[in-house]
């Protein structure tokens, strides 16, 4: 078939990929002729055209963003909706969508999924007519098959019954047609996906000698791509394979860019500890010595936990996240994140639940302080109005709350980062009888929970601090000099003990207790980052227990006077209610 590009979008992947490719490639694409549309045998001439597709896929993914984030996070218990919301936002708030409502609506979902598709197709032809070579075929082609099986799995996880094409389409309408393309249910598409990705020929990250691997605009690319094995085990552990799940995930956590730093095998992905001296970390953390003054916690968006959402992408930024897109102000498209949360320069429309809030004023602090930090890094009050700040930091000062330039709207949208891998890991072992193990990376780390008499300095270590356990349950983290131990875990922390709050207790059944925790932990620490609904949806599905997800959502309403709440618990008491509307116009 001869694929089309809308010329407007193609010229500003062009223009993207023209500082990807400029000492090798730039002739090649000034040479293309200017025309309406390009075919085809225009853009698939070599290595260089096939970058430009699967840059091309990327922007069209970006578009998924804001609905990606509002399905996710505005369905669940930790986001609500504020006085300028829309009547479609408060839809999605209460569980009663229209089949109209544009949040609720799949064609975008489906233009990533058939630009996938097309890209496919060609490369295929490609590597068929000699145009690159395996390698180069084998990476691209899988991770553009990646992003499409992330796209299903987000629609399979909001709509529950969905066509599922894998094949080129000359129009998007097609997609309709029940008779060619008859729908498949989450559980079905899970049982195709899972297979499909797991035989993709190239499931690491491109190479660091790939064309698509530079800095552009003055962001590094490689993280700006899928990560195929946090992927695999996100859809493992959907399905309950946990030890598939556990992995793919543990091979991301052991993973590292051999840049020539003697300290990336610790930290990378690890849950580093802190740095007590220098703060230069990424813990909640206080000035040493001031432990216990309020006013000596690190509030910072170049030094501690803050920082993840405000560092520039330097070595500290890249041991914590694994996939990351930004929104440039030189590029398409505009970050819809500023209109969604900010009040200065954006429209405000939504904001942290009372529930999120109460949750991080729960907790003591080793010292003894009431309240989670990632409450303050999190969120913050501007003018009486509770404000998500997470997507804000490259936009706004987070002292003033203005705009650094009003119209540069610059930020990025978080995927995946060191915490989530973690945690999904944790929520895997434990279903997988590695509690202990699932506990150690929740709360206080690999090293303190596998040492009988932790704080003992000056002893052979030899034979504690570490699982002792097969792969992929195998940690090792012992740190001692007699004799000298620095093992590759010797670093990790845990998610509660980098945020400098102790332990979740583990109470009756150790499943069900530190399944509970983690989801606990989870919403703690990755709010607002798209995660939670699906969070929710998977340990209710799991558990064969609706009341699960319907509590929590109910808690949120409840907690915020709103009268449809005990409605909305019993609609979602019903699984076959946790689906969107599927309705494509």
């Amino acid at each position: 078939m001869k694929l089309k590009f809308n010329t407007t979008k193609w010229f500003s992947c062009i223009a993207f990929t023209l500082v990807v490719t400029a000492n090798v490639s730039c002739k090649k694409f000034l040479e293309v002729e200017p025309k309406d549309r390009l075919v085809a045998e225009q853009t698939y001439r070599n290595v260089f055209d096939a970058d430009a597709a699967v840059i091309g896929v990327y922007g069209k993914f970006m578009n998924l963003a804001e609905q990606y984030v509002i399905l996710n996070e505005l369905r669940g218990d930790l986001m609500s909706v504020t006085e300028n919301s829309n009547p479609f936002l408060r839809q999605i708030n209460d569980h009663q969508v229209s089949a109209d409502n544009p949040y609720a609506d799949p064609k975008l979902f489906y233009e990533v999924i058939l630009n996938c598709n097309d890209v496919l197709a060609n490369f295929d032809i490609m590597l068929k007519d000699n145009k690159f070579t395996q390698d180069q075929y084998n990476q691209r082609y899988s991770d553009v098959a990646c992003i499409r099986s992330w796209v299903y799995l987000q629609l399979g996880i909001h709509f529950g019954n969905i066509p599922y094409i894998t094949s080129p389409l000359e129009n998007l309408a097609d997609v309709k047609d029940v008779t060619k393309f008859p729908k498949v249910n989450f559980d079905q598409l899970l049982d195709l996906l899972i297979p499909f990705v797991e035989g993709l020929p190239y499931k690491n990250t491109y190479a660091s000698n790939s064309s698509l691997i530079t800095t552009v605009d003055g962001y590094a690319t490689a993280k700006f791509f899928i990560n195929k094995q946090c992927l695999i085990g996100d859809l493992n552990l959907w399905k309950g394979n946990y030890t598939k799940a556990a992995t793919a995930y543990k091979s991301v956590m052991t993973s590292f860019d051999d840049t020539g730093d003697a300290n990336a095998r610790y930290d990378t992905y690890k849950i580093k500890f802190a740095d007590v001296a220098g703060n230069n970390d990424l813990s909640v953390g206080y000035i040493r010595f001031r432990e216990q003054d309020t006013q000596g916690l690190i509030n910072s968006t170049t030094q501690g936990w803050k920082s993840i959402f405000a560092r520039p992408r330097d070595v500290l930024w890249n041991t914590e996240w694994i996939w990351a897109l930004p929104f440039s102000k030189n590029f398409q498209p505009v970050n819809p994140f500023v209109d969604l949360f900010s009040i200065q320069g954006g429209k405000y429309l939504v904001k942290p639940s009372q529930l999120s809030i109460d949750n991080w004023n729960a907790p003591v602090k080793y010292n003894g302080i009431v309240g989670d930090a990632r409450k303050i890094f999190s969120i913050n009050e501007n003018n009486g109005r509770q404000v998500v700040m997470k997507y804000l930091y490259n936009y706004l000062d987070d002292r003033t709350f203005l705009p650094r330039v009003l119209f540069e709207k610059e930020g990025n949208w978080f995927l995946y980062r060191a915490a989530t891998l973690h945690l999904r890991f944790a929520e895997a072992a434990n279903r997988d009888n590695r509690h202990k193990l699932a506990d150690a990376l929740i709360s206080t780390g690999i090293n303190n929970n596998y040492d009988p008499t932790p704080g003992v300095t000056g002893r052979n270590v030899t034979n504690i601090m570490q699982t002792f356990d097969v792969a992929p349950y195998d940690f090792d983290a012992r740190n001692g000099d007699f004799p000298s131990f620095r093992a590759t875990w010797h670093r990790n922390t845990g998610v509660r003990n980098r945020a400098y709050l102790p332990r979740l207790a583990v109470v009756g059944d150790s499943t069900i207790s530190i399944e509970n925790n983690t989801i606990t932990e989870a919403g703690l620490e990755l709010a607002f980052e798209g995660n939670r609904w699906g969070d929710l949806m998977r340990i209710a599905r799991r558990r064969g227990e609706p009341a699960f997800l319907a509590d929590k959502v109910y808690q949120k309403l409840l907690r915020e006077g709103n009268p449809n709440a005990t409605a909305v618990r019993t609609k979602l008491m019903d699984p076959n209610n946790w689906y969107l509307p599927f309705k494509f116009d």
